[in-house]
C-alpha cells in the first residue's frame, strides 16, 4: 500500500459529533496545525455495536484519513478507543505504514486521574459500549492499582446533546438519575470521568446534581496536553504535521445536517464535505 508521504493534517475521527469537543480542546493548545475531522455520522452511534463492527468501521475511517495525507490520527471517540485502537495499532499499522500512528483518548485521561482523586474512588459515566468494555477500569488500574473504579452507562445523554436538548428541563431527569446511580454505587467517589465526548455539553446539569466535593474530569484538556507532550517527544512525527492553521470536516451523513449540529459543539461555521466509507 502506497500512502502520501508529504506532511499532512492531524486526523481526528469520531463516530459522530462528540469528537468535536476533543478537536476544540486540541486547537486551543495547538492552533498552528492543520486538522482533518471525520465523523461517521451515518453509522452512529457506535456505543451499542459489537467489538467487531466498531473495529471494522474505525479501521475504514483511519485508513481513509491516512490516504488523505494524515500521518497521525486521534480516535476522538471513547467507544472506538475502547474497542478498536489496540487491534489497529497491533494488526493494521505494521501493514499500512509502521511510521504512522493512531492514538486514543482513554489512556491520556487515565494517566492524570491518579493526581486528581484523593479518596482513590473514581466514577465513569459513559456509553454502554465503553462501560461494557471496562477499558477505563483496565487502564486506570494498570497505572494506579489502588484506585477503585465504578462505571454507569448513560444511554440517553448523547441524544439529549445531539437534539440540542442539553439545556432543556427534560435533561435534568436523565442527568440526575445517572449521577445518583453512580454515587449510590460507591459513595466514596470524589472524581467522575466523563467517558463520552458528548457529555461536556451537559456540564451545567452535571454540576447542578453532583454532590459537594465531587469533581468532574472532561477529556478535551487532558487529551490536548497529552498530544502536546507526544509531539514534543516525537519530532519525527511532529515534522509530518502540516502547519497552516486549516481545519476541514468530513461526514458520512448529510453535510448540511453536520453543519447545523456542529454549531452546537463549536459555535462557529464549518466547511464540510460528504465522504463514503466501506
Amino acid at each position: 500500500m502506497t500512502l502520501p508521504q508529504t506532511p499532512g493534517p492531524i486526523g481526528i475521527f469520531d463516530s459522530g459529533y462528540g469528537g468535536l469537543t476533543i478537536l476544540h480542546g486540541i486547537r486551543q493548545q495547538l492552533p498552528q496545525y492543520d486538522y482533518l475531522y471525520l465523523g461517521d455520522n451515518a453509522r452512529a452511534p457506535y456505543g451499542p455495536r459489537s467489538f467487531d463492527v466498531v473495529y471494522e468501521f474505525t479501521r475504514q475511517a483511519v485508513l481513509r484519513l491516512f490516504e488523505m495525507g494524515c500521518h497521525l490520527v486521534i480516535l476522538g471517540c471513547n467507544t472506538a478507543s475502547a474497542k478498536a485502537l489496540r487491534t489497529i495499532q497491533q494488526r493494521d499499522l505494521p501493514q499500512w505504514d509502521p511510521n504512522r500512528r493512531v492514538l486514543g483518548i482513554i489512556r491520556p485521561t487515565a494517566e492524570v486521574i491518579g493526581d486528581l482523586t484523593n479518596s482513590r474512588h473514581v466514577g465513569i459515566l459513559a456509553t454502554e459500549g465503553t462501560i461494557r468494555s471496562e477499558s477505563y477500569n483496565l487502564e486506570i488500574q494498570k497505572l494506579y492499582p489502588d484506585i477503585d473504579v465504578s462505571g454507569v452507562a448513560c444511554p440517553f445523554w448523547v441524544p439529549l446533546v445531539e437534539y440540542n436538548e442539553a439545556d432543556s428541563p427534560g435533561a435534568d431527569y436523565f442527568v440526575e438519575k445517572r449521577i445518583n446511580q453512580i454515587m449510590e454505587l460507591d459513595p466514596a467517589i470524589d472524581t467522575i470521568i466523563l467517558g463520552c465526548t458528548h457529555y461536556p455539553l451537559l456540564m451545567p446539569k452535571i454540576l447542578k446534581y453532583l454532590p459537594a466535593g465531587v469533581q468532574v474530569v472532561s477529556q478535551g484538556e487532558y487529551v490536548a496536553n497529552s498530544l502536546v507532550n507526544y509531539l514534543s517527544r516525537h519530532p519525527e512525527m511532529e515534522c509530518q504535521c502540516a502547519k497552516n492553521g486549516i481545519v476541514h470536516y468530513l461526514t458520512t451523513e448529510n453535510p448540511d445536517k453536520f453543519k447545523e449540529s456542529a454549531q452546537i459543539f463549536l459555535h462557529e461555521p464549518v466547511q464540510v464535505d460528504n465522504i463514503t466509507l466501506g
